[in-house]
């Protein structure tokens, strides 16, 4: 089993908070000559958030916040927009497909799923499936636990659930 993005950019991030100055980045280099991939240890990424392949082609903006347990396929850029502040949030459980682009100051929600190649450019309610250029809403999952067990083959535990904002909004 090889070093992966997500295993360098733990140890990046963990020295980085301890304070120490010149190895977080180049510990970034080092992914991205490995993996060409730039995910900087800025970004904010929860525990239990995967890299699909390892995380190849993959590109973290410095200020985006990942939640708990994502899954985050391989070619996807979690980014800006030009002259727009702002990096994307995405919530726990949430599954992106290969080659996805989230772009600019929007919201995940929780257990969101965005289908492959998709452009998602507005807030994306929770439990919702997603598709498309721009992307838009496939599905709305009225039971998002169920499905993610019946897809996943897991069980999120319910103590680590975050409550949905009511001012979530989804694009049509």
């Amino acid at each position: 089993m090889g070093v992966d993005a997500m295993t360098l950019y733990r140890v990046a991030r963990g020295l980085r908070l301890k304070g120490v100055p010149l190895l977080p980045a180049l510990i970034r280099k080092a992914i991205y000559y490995l993996h060409s991939s730039y995910v900087p240890d800025e970004a904010d990424i929860g525990e239990g958030t995967q890299l699909g392949y390892g995380g190849i082609g993959v590109v973290i903006h410095k200020a985006a916040k990942i939640g708990r347990h994502c899954l985050i396929s391989q070619q996807v850029t979690i980014g800006g927009r030009s002259g727009l502040e702002g990096a994307p949030m995405i919530g726990d459980y949430v599954r992106v497909g290969a080659g996805a682009k989230i772009l600019g100051n929007i919201q995940i929600g929780d257990f969101a799923v965005i289908g492959a190649n998709a452009v998602v450019l507005k807030d994306v309610a929770p439990g919702t499936v997603v598709a498309g250029i721009p992307a838009r809403v496939i599905r709305q999952d009225p039971d998002p636990l169920t499905t993610y067990q019946r897809e996943m083959g897991l069980l999120p535990r319910r103590s680590s659930l975050t409550a949905v904002p009511p001012s979530a909004s989804v694009p049509r």
